[in-house]
């Protein structure tokens, strides 16, 4: 996926993964231009999953 694509489907993705794991919060979710591999990072630290599992999930959303 592009950052095209992510970011025209993100506040559409944001608000499943809340609805998944409510220990989310709108700052974890935060998406900045360029600051993507940040944002998986707190995702990463938060969900206590690893990239690929965080993508997998993304994905399967």
């Amino acid at each position: 996926m592009n950052t095209n694509e992510f970011k025209g489907t993100w506040n559409e993705t944001k608000g499943k993964l809340k609805q998944k794991f409510a220990i989310l919060t709108d700052n974890d979710l935060m998406f900045e231009e360029g600051k993507k591999e940040e944002m998986y990072g707190r995702l990463q630290i938060k969900l206590g999953k690893s990239k690929a599992e965080l993508l997998k999930v993304i994905s399967e959303l």
